[in-house]
């Protein structure tokens, strides 16, 4: 029971990446939430009547208090100045609030929203630290006669949350969004006035409006400010909510002028003589305020990370469809023009190695294609230990030129350096066992031998069980995204990886790197980078094309990738001191490395940023806008895939899955990739994964076969 119990635990290598995604989600829910692009209710409740309202509350002064069922108002003192300002902190325009108040020694009542108090604490602290007063103005500013009891103990709760956080006080002030003097009060808010008193507020709303949302001047704004005939008042002004520098320049000038006239501007319960409306918050009601900003700021630093994110993600999506392009284009009309040649025509036989591991049910097919091709070869059929009967396979077959080696299982790069070493001939071709080629596969491969300056070749690696969805999508992967990157990777000399499944190798430049390591789970790029610092030239051969059977199953795709992604990790970190070295290894860690660290391993990591912040701005918004721009990216890549084709001589057809396969396989590619960097950060092993193969890549499409031009060997023990 408890082995059972064990096998069924989630390693951490999945849980890492579920636990971060789950992380990520909730970080970008409470951003939406604090930026009130979650639960916001911008409705307003038009005009009511007011008979319900008792005359003395419609005729008294600005502080309305309802607090055990009265229902009393105050007015401030004949020449004192109640200065308050809503729906701030702001990072702009309250510190220049503050400091003008600093200034001509003027306190004044700040009534902060919970969504800014949150995001801007220290502005919070320091308006307490400075003698004024903080009052509440909702969470997320809806009109409170619109909601519900328990929508506006929320928006109270919720704020007293972030103004214990910020500066570990309380508040019994409070003023309702959208209010004005008490005379305006109806039958639609009086009720809410009611409830926050019972909820154990003092309502203060004002006596002087001075507008200044609608920037109408610095003189009005004054204008509208001052008391008349020396009277006290409450006025409402904002140190939030757009460009306040009016205000700022307002206040700069009356605050000098009135106090000349003898006005004094004190916080509300100066100014009333009352008590302080702040009370200090202790013990774990303290920390659960200093956990919530802390919450909310971890949530803005990850979203401007995010946002930093998609910008560079942008940027190099489009940096490589450019460099694609323009690079490919070149490429393809270096080698499609009339009469170019790598060099003299390679005619020598060449050796092809197949590293055979359980390899049963493709391996028939694909020594068939190999002994059918147009160019002389010898097969060598490197058995690694299958338990399958592959190496009796291939033997009762009796193939002329087809040998078969044994060995106990060691693993891919053994198995291929003990073809290297069986080999005949320098020019060493190597390709999977579950890989089939056209008939002039091998011939086409290995012309650029001719250039005595070519260490490895590339091929044309294709997907050949592209019936079904995941296949179809491999193989717009594998034309758009291989294919294509190799044509640029060829003009800029640096190409990262000969693929597995269709590849040739001078023999001496095998031998000077070492053979093939098993330093690393992809020795297809290990083993290139190696001969690029070697200084031998590495290129690539379109016409050289193999089919191969791509994975059929997401566990097998994952499978796959996994190991891909890790092992080119490990590759770049192996050859990281080509950064600094001389020569060809220098001038491929300087340029080689960093492309394949950008394209290969940072850009699919943020990539789903895209979808990410295409599901958040349809859910927060800008819907519009969202849509427009994630079908923009869509339509660079759909046009980039569509050339990709042409280029590659491919139907088009495939590419109606693209806008799907954007939307799932991208998402699983980014999990397998997380995943790779979770193994490698944590020091994790991952050993080398064989996929389960279906056989179905029986015979290149529209392939002829051709009189077999193999030659004859005895098998090598």
């Amino acid at each position: 029971m408890a082995s059972r119990t064990r096998r069924r635990r989630l390693p951490l290598r999945l849980l890492l990446p579920v636990l971060f995604l789950v992380a990520l989600m909730a970080m970008l829910m409470l951003r939406g939430y604090v930026h009130s692009e979650i639960l916001a209710d911008h409705r307003v409740q038009s005009a009511a009547p007011a008979d319900q309202v008792p005359k003395k509350v419609l005729e008294g002064g600005p502080v309305i208090d309802t607090r055990g069922g009265r229902a009393e108002t105050l007015r401030v003192p004949d020449r004192h100045v109640v200065l308050t300002f809503d729906d701030g902190p702001d990072p702009v325009w309250t510190p220049k609030v503050l400091d003008v108040l600093k200034k001509h020694d003027a306190h004044a009542v700040f009534f902060v929203t919970g969504t800014m108090a949150s995001r801007y604490p220290d502005l919070v602290r320091r308006m307490v630290d400075e003698g004024h007063e903080i009052g509440l103005h909702t969470f997320n500013h809806p009109d409170l006669s619109l909601q519900s009891k328990e929508r506006i103990d929320w928006e109270l709760s919720q704020t007293q949350l972030a103004l214990t956080g910020a500066a570990g006080i309380r508040t019994s002030l409070f003023r309702p969004p959208y209010s004005s003097q008490a005379g305006a009060m109806d039958n639609n808010s009086w009720p809410v006035t009611q409830y926050i008193g019972a909820r154990g507020y003092i309502t203060v709303v004002n006596t002087s409006d001075s507008e200044d949302w609608r920037k109408p001047g610095v003189d009005e704004i004054i204008r509208r400010s001052t008391p008349k005939d020396g009277k006290g008042g409450v006025v409402l002004m904002h140190d939030s909510g757009g460009d306040r520098h009016q205000t700022v320049q307002a206040l700069d000038r009356m605050l000098p002028d009135l106090k000349d006239k003898g006005y004094a501007f004190d916080n509300l319960t100066e100014a009333l003589e009352a008590p302080s409306a702040h009370s200090p918050v202790t013990g774990v009601e303290l920390w659960k305020g200093k956990a919530w900003v802390f919450l909310v700021q971890a949530s803005d630093n990850i979203t401007g990370v995010l946002v930093v994110g998609l910008a560079v993600i942008g940027f190099l999506v489009i940096a490589r469809f450019v460099l694609m392009l323009v690079l490919s284009a070149m490429h393809a009309r270096k080698v499609r023009r009339e009469g170019f040649s790598w060099g003299p025509p390679v005619t020598e036989p060449v050796t092809v190695l197949v590293p055979a591991y359980n390899e049963a049910k493709c391996i028939e097919d694909t020594v068939r294609s190999l002994v059918a091709s147009d160019h002389p070869i010898e097969v060598v059929v490197v058995d690694d230990g299958s338990s399958d009967g592959t190496a009796r396979i291939v033997e009762s077959l009796g193939l002329p030129g087809v040998r078969v080696v044994r060995q106990l299982n060691a693993g891919k790069p053994a198995a291929l350096n003990r073809g290297v070493a069986n080999a005949r001939y320098d020019i060493i071709v190597m390709m999977d066992g579950d890989t089939v080629f056209e008939p002039t596969t091998v011939r086409e491969l290995v012309q650029p031998f001719g250039d005595p300056r070519v260490g490895a070749v590339a091929g044309n690696a294709k997907v050949g069980n592209k019936d079904k969805l995941i296949g179809a999508w491999q193989h717009i992967e594998y034309v758009m995204g291989f294919n294509l990157d190799r044509r640029m990777y060829d003009v800029l000399q640096c190409m990262p990886t000969i693929p597995g499944a269709v590849g040739a190798f001078r023999r001496s430049a095998l031998e000077r790197v070492g053979g093939m390591s098993d330093d690393t789970l992809a020795e297809d790029t290990d083993i290139t980078m190696a001969i690029h610092r070697d200084g031998w030239k590495v290129v690539y051969a379109e016409n050289a094309r193999a089919w191969t059977e791509a994975p059929e199953s997401v566990q097998q795709l994952w499978s796959q990738r996994y190991r891909w992604s890790y092992g080119t990790m490990q590759a770049i970190w192996k050859h990281r001191r080509a950064l600094i070295e001389r020569g060809p290894s220098g001038r491929f860690g300087r340029v080689g490395l960093p492309l394949v660290s950008l394209f290969m391993v940072l850009a699919p990591l943020l990539a789903p940023l895209i979808d990410v912040f295409l599901v958040y701005g349809l859910v927060f918004g800008p819907t519009d806008k969202t849509i427009l721009a994630w079908f923009g990216v869509l339509a660079i890549q759909a046009a980039c895939a569509a050339y990709s084709f042409v280029l590659d001589k491919e139907k088009l057809t495939p590419l109606l899955s693209l806008p799907l396969q954007q939307i799932l396989y991208r998402q699983l590619m980014y999990v397998v990739l997380l995943q790779s960097w979770i193994t490698a950060l944590t020091g994790g092993r991952l050993r080398w994964q064989k996929l389960r193969r279906k056989g179905g890549v029986s015979a290149p499409p529209g392939a002829s076969v051709q009189q077999p031009q193999a030659l004859d060997g005895s098998p090598v023990a």
